[in-house]
């Protein structure tokens, strides 16, 4: 198939941050994060457990705002937070900021005490980042995300997990960072944040310049890979038929 969008590399690219995962609980938050979830539970790791986010556990893989019948598992809110201290999950998250340390924030921008905007509050960040491996989903990579420091840590990354002591960083994983330019880590010089990967028709150049912090990169950053024939197939008419994932990353071919 020809003319694979920069939405298809995205998608590709987060199934990918869930492939060695095994049996674990597969928690994505907004459409990409779904999508590419799903994609991996079809292709790369067949025992991934996805749920419909509401409250089953399914047993096959619906399109993107479809049903499905097949229910392997019950799972109401309250018992999501039971998944969360066991720690067999791996969310994606969103993030309004991240730092160069992996610090996250969804809860307010500016001051603490006086903030300028009211977000969604901490929410789930800190029990995802203290328990379970976190990954991020930022759809317009952009200086105002990428930070040299948040303005309040709701999702807290490895620097800070060790400074707070075991308990904290024992279990702390952030695993990846897929925007809709790159992938990173927090691999980096004093576990900052590393580019792994740019997508295809990005420079690393043009990732600095739309963050507002440093990113490490090594001598030889290598290219995003493209989705496989069969990966599209299965994007384009089986779990989003409907192209719902252009209107999360605007749908410019990826070259």
């Amino acid at each position: 198939m020809s003319d694979v969008t920069r939405a298809e590399i995205c998608a590709a690219a987060i199934a990918d941050a869930f492939a060695d995962d095994g049996e674990i609980f597969g928690s994505p938050m907004g459409l990409l994060p779904t999508l590419g979830v799903r994609l991996a539970k079809l292709t790369s790791n067949p025992d991934l457990v996805i749920s419909d986010g509401e409250s089953r556990f399914l047993a096959e893989v619906p399109e993107l705002g479809g049903a499905s019948d097949a229910v392997e598992g019950w799972i109401p809110f309250r018992k999501v937070f039971d998944v969360v201290a066991y720690g067999k999950r791996h969310v994606m998250m969103g993030a309004t900021q991240i730092d160069r340390h992996g610090n996250q924030n969804i809860s307010a921008i500016g001051d603490f005490a006086q903030p300028k905007r009211q977000l969604l509050g901490s929410r789930g960040a800190p029990g995802n980042t203290a328990n379970n491996r976190t990954s991020y989903w930022v759809p317009k990579h952009a200086p105002r995300v990428f930070v040299e420091r948040v303005d309040i840590v709701s999702g807290i990354g490895p620097k800070a997990a060790e400074q707070a002591g075991p308990a904290a960083a024992r279990y702390n994983d952030i695993h990846r960072i897929v925007s809709n330019l790159a992938v990173l880590d927090v691999g980096g010089p004093d576990r900052t944040l590393r580019l792994r990967s740019v997508h295809p028709g990005v420079t690393v150049d043009d990732v600095r310049a739309a963050s507002g912090c440093d990113i490490h990169a090594d001598d030889e950053v290598p290219e995003t890979r493209t989705p496989t024939e069969a990966e599209l197939t299965l994007i384009r008419e089986v779990i989003d038929p409907k192209n719902l994932r252009d209107r999360e990353v605007k749908p410019e071919a990826a070259r």
